[in-house]
């Protein structure tokens, strides 16, 4: 007898909840590059807030989209 099936969904939601929350701290680490206060350079901030951004807002919606079930 086997344990219990793991549920796909779970671990799913687990990976959008993940993406969003990386994408939330590259928009926090690299507020303070852009302002001067960690690093010297605030392009590379900048760069880490677009891409922060993209991934806080599209990226889960990519995924959940990609693993959307097919209709029948």
């Amino acid at each position: 007898m086997s344990g219990p099936e793991k549920d796909p969904a779970a671990s799913r939601f687990a990976i959008i909840t993940l993406a969003r929350l990386a994408g939330a701290l590259c928009v926090v680490f690299g507020m303070p590059m852009v302002s001067g206060r960690i690093g010297d350079s605030p392009a590379l901030g900048i760069a880490l807030i677009l891409v922060g951004l993209a991934g806080f807002f599209f990226l889960p919606k990519y995924l959940a989209r990609r693993w959307r079930s097919p209709k029948a």
